[in-house]
């Protein structure tokens, strides 16, 4: 595997839930005009191909993260500078972006209010802002299958499992942002594939890494990582396409509600 140049795109092609990520959000964003400033805040679990992708669709966009442990890959991928954000505020002016994005933040923090409300506070009146979290019902079969083999949210680097969606709208209306449309994505096929995905690299490979993995990192999240399980990762190269045959075995469950759940908003 060539690893030189865009590695996090060729990885983010063999992935699952990023790719239903990436196209549940442009769904949510829609059309975006070359003018439009937009934002994406992620939280550690983001090498930068999901923010190359968003780019494609328009618009200007900035880029944050609260964990600093990718962030020189991604600026180098993206040839913007991505912000490490401190202490709860976002390093934006007030009533400045028409689109703001947050993908999987909230679960991170001790305190989801001031986060929340900066999502507001950056966003024009009327703005577009979308957030993204794992699904927070503990009582969902692959959550209580995860625990029980001790991937815990601990191991995720959260400190809550998530929210469900009528938590994750009455966070965001109790801060001024009106819920307008929701959708959810990753049911139970694509769970189970990424929890064995990700047990088998936080168990085995990542302990067996020649390069530094932090606390909390379930995937290779940067190149010298994906370096040290280069041959582990052709051999799933290889079987991924059945993989994505089972995880499309989801459509089964068309009636529950998925794993990650998408709130579209706007500020009030």
């Amino acid at each position: 595997m060539d690893l030189n140049g865009n590695w996090q795109l060729k990885m983010f092609q063999k992935t699952l839930k990023k790719k239903l990520r990436l196209k549940a959000l442009r769904k949510h964003i829609g059309l975006l005009n070359e003018h439009d400033r937009c934002l994406l805040v992620t939280c550690g679990d983001n090498n930068g191909a999901m923010n190359y992708y968003l780019r494609e669709i328009g618009g200007n966009w900035s880029w944050a993260d609260y964990e600093d442990k990718s962030i020189g890959e991604m600026s180098q991928l993206l040839g913007d500078e991505v912000l490490l954000v401190k202490d709860d505020r976002l390093p934006f002016s007030s009533d400045y972006f028409q689109c703001v994005v947050a993908i999987d933040v909230h679960e991170h923090l001790p305190n989801m209010q001031p986060f929340t409300r900066e999502l507001r506070r950056v966003a024009k009146k009327g703005g577009k802002i979308i957030v993204t979290v794992p699904n927070g019902d503990e009582k969902k079969l692959a959550t209580r299958i995860k625990n029980a083999v001790g991937m815990t949210k601990e191991k995720y680097g959260h400190i809550r499992e998530g929210l469900d969606l009528p938590e994750l709208q009455a966070l965001l209306t109790a801060n001024g942002i009106q819920p307008t449309d929701f959708s959810t994505f990753s049911k139970l096929f694509t769970e189970m594939l990424e929890l064995s995905i990700n047990y088998l690299y936080v168990n085995i490979l990542s302990k067996k890494s020649s390069a530094k993995v932090e606390k909390g990192t379930i995937a290779p999240a940067t190149s010298n990582q994906l370096k040290s399980i280069d041959k582990t990762y052709r051999m799933y190269s290889i079987i991924y396409p059945f993989f994505r045959a089972i995880s499309s075995l989801d459509a089964l469950f068309w009636y529950s509600r998925g794993y990650v759940v998408i709130v579209e908003a706007r500020k009030e």
